[in-house]
């Protein structure tokens, strides 16, 4: 029998297609939302993701640091809170820059409400081993910024599905740690180490 290939599956695969439908948003500027190949189960359960109503400035100080927030298996906007083992990720592009000044871009290509802090993560530790409170939040001690805000820069209430979020930090060298610390969201995965290089 033939055997027919299947295409991979998990977090990995999922965030390439959204990275794909991101630059398909940007380029096309419509909205609405769209079906993908699902992240559980076989390719054709699909999922759905928001397609993005509002967009970042294109020229923003310093280096720029691209961040794809979704959450998987949603079929309708929802609050920002999640139960735990939900399905979320957090991927930013390019995981190492030059110290200085850093501009986040944040787009939430999920239904529900989401945001990025930035913290510094200790020596010793690695992305993703902080221990939430029980209201499912890490703490934010140290924190150098935050983008949660819809559609506009800075803090707000959260950057709400389909709309874009954005801020500049200053960063010294140092590795830390971009989170989205609404309830529960950072146990379900959205978290990713983010490295700072001296200029050279």
């Amino acid at each position: 029998m033939t055997k027919r290939h299947m295409p991979p599956r998990g977090p990995v695969a999922a965030g390439a297609v959204l990275l794909l439908a991101l630059s398909g948003c940007a380029a096309t500027g419509s909205t609405g939302a769209m079906n993908g190949p699902g992240m559980m189960g076989d390719a054709s359960a699909g999922y759905h993701f928001s397609r993005l109503s509002c967009s970042a400035p294109t020229s923003l100080p310093g280096s720029t640091v691209r961040v794809v927030l979704a959450d998987m298996g949603m079929s309708r906007m929802v609050t920002g809170t999640a139960p735990l083992r939900a399905h979320m990720m957090l991927r930013a592009t390019p995981g190492t820059v030059t110290a200085g000044q850093v501009s986040l871009v944040v787009t939430n290509m999920g239904w529900r409400t989401h945001e990025v802090v930035v913290l510094p993560l200790p020596a010793g530790t690695v992305e993703g081993q902080r221990i939430p409170g029980p209201d499912g939040k890490v703490d934010e001690t140290g924190s150098l910024g935050e983008a949660s805000a819809s559609c506009t820069s800075g803090t707000g209430e959260g950057i709400r599905a389909g709309t874009a979020g954005w801020t500049t930090v200053t960063l010294p060298p140092g590795r830390y740690e971009l989170v989205c610390n609404l309830a529960n969201h950072y146990a379900d995965g959205m978290h990713q180490e983010l490295d700072v290089v001296p200029r050279a």
